[in-house]
């Protein structure tokens, strides 16, 4: 977990992400399990025949080093390749199974999704093993999956059942679970509309190379109430995001202007799910708050807060089926209803590497009017009170899903240019 979480007990810290992971629709009420193994070598699981949408605490298993079991419920039916994944690979210390539909998609059809389709993807995800099928519960199924970690892989497609993931602690394993659901719901989208396209292993090489940097620190650092109320306003909307799906825990950029061109903006390497005022890092006069490290997108908001006067707040986030037009190449045409056109009007799109600081591109600053997709990379929202730009993500975003849905059912046809030209004349004289 994040260095806050470190204290928290085992059981707290299974029943969170379980919570988090049935609310998010990534299981059912009985499917999916997870496990921590403490200092001791004693094994922390979820119980098997309880209802996951209402765990407790005490109802989590301990299943002791010496093969005793503490609790008032049997270990999770698949605690076998818990253990054998323990057992193979010291270094991890947290296990989540679970049967996602993103990634069971690919499990029935023997197919792995390629990370490759986001910059920051391969990096958490890591190589993707494949475990055959073998009986639930069954030690066959232990030996299979722990013989497939021992390769070195911290994620496995599980033939026919789902999928299988490890880290060094609880966020470490949540975050390449949710990272590999979202590459698999993207690839799947994207194929509705068009062909998914892939980022080159040097193309991702170049993104993680040039994101190095840091402004210098400041001095002495002052809060007012004003700001204190915005850290807030920023946690909340970024905590939404991710119980919504807009945002996963590993990715997620989200600022608010101070005075002048200074503001707020989330930092790197922080969990969003569980991101805290004190995380927020303050940007003043092109330098940092002082023992904090920003996102490495803060040099894209300083420009457009510098450039853009009525632009106040900024999302950056990947939301699957936004994400869908961005790694296809595909148009995302938001006269759809009359609140996308009203609200959105256009989104436009740059090539991946345009957000690359390196480059300079003036494209993303002076495109970014709403909303903007960077290809196999990001969105970004802007507008004015942050609230204004999450409901322009939530319409982007519904607008997109719409879209991919309905290409099922037929050709989509838009609002003609008589109806733009209405509600220009209703809404935006």
């Amino acid at each position: 977990m994040s260095t806050k979480n470190k204290l928290v007990h085992p059981r707290n810290q299974i029943t969170e992400i379980i919570d988090r992971i049935y609310k998010r629709g990534m299981t059912t009420t009985s499917g999916g399990n997870i496990s921590v193994i403490d200092d001791n070598g004693d094994i922390w699981v979820t119980p098997s025949a309880v209802d996951k949408g209402s765990l407790r605490a005490s109802d989590i298993i301990c299943v002791k080093k010496d093969g005793s079991i503490i609790g008032k419920h049997k270990p999770s039916s698949e605690f076998p390749f818990h253990k054998a994944i323990y057992e193979s690979r010291p270094d991890i210390k947290s296990v989540i199974h679970a049967h996602p539909p993103a990634l069971v998609s690919f499990s029935i059809v023997r197919q792995i999704p390629n990370t490759n389709i986001i910059s920051q993807a391969k990096h958490i995800c890591g190589p993707i093993g494949y475990a055959k099928y073998e009986l639930p519960g069954s030690e066959k199924l232990g030996a299979v999956i722990g013989e497939e970690f021992k390769k070195g892989y911290k994620a496995i497609i599980m033939e026919n059942h789902g999928t299988v993931l490890g880290g060094s602690d609880l966020t470490d394993a949540y975050e390449r679970f949710e990272a590999l659901e979202f590459c698999a719901r993207t690839i799947l989208y994207g194929s509705q509309i068009g062909t998914p396209k892939y980022l080159t292993d040097v193309q991702i090489d170049q993104f993680e190379a040039q994101a190095t940097g840091i402004l210098p620190e400041m001095e002495t650092t002052t809060h007012s109430s004003e700001e204190q109320e915005k850290r807030l306003e920023i946690c909340n909307i970024v905590h939404r995001s991710c119980q919504q799906g807009l945002m996963i825990g590993s990715y997620g950029t989200v600022s608010m202007r101070l005075e002048a061109n200074n503001f707020l903006i989330t930092p790197t390497n922080v969990d969003r799910w569980d991101l805290d005022l004190e995380d927020l890092v303050q940007i003043k006069d092109g330098k940092r708050e002082a023992g904090k490290v920003p996102s490495r997108a803060t040099w894209i908001h300083q420009e457009i807060y510098n450039r853009n006067p009525d632009v106040n707040s900024i999302i950056m986030t990947q939301s699957p089926y936004l994400m869908a037009f961005g790694v296809t190449g595909s148009h995302l045409n938001v006269r759809t209803i009359p609140e996308s056109w009203i609200f959105l009007q256009d989104i436009n799109a740059v090539s991946y590497g345009n957000h690359f600081k390196k480059n300079n591109n003036s494209e993303i600053v002076d495109n970014c009017a709403t909303a903007l997709i960077i290809e196999n990379d990001s969105v970004i929202i802007t507008g004015d009170k942050l609230l204004q730009t999450f409901d322009y993500l939530e319409v982007a975003e519904f607008s997109a899903k719409s879209i991919v849905l309905g290409n099922s059912l037929g050709e989509m046809v838009p609002i003609n240019d008589d109806q733009v030209e209405e509600l220009r004349k209703k809404f935006l004289s």
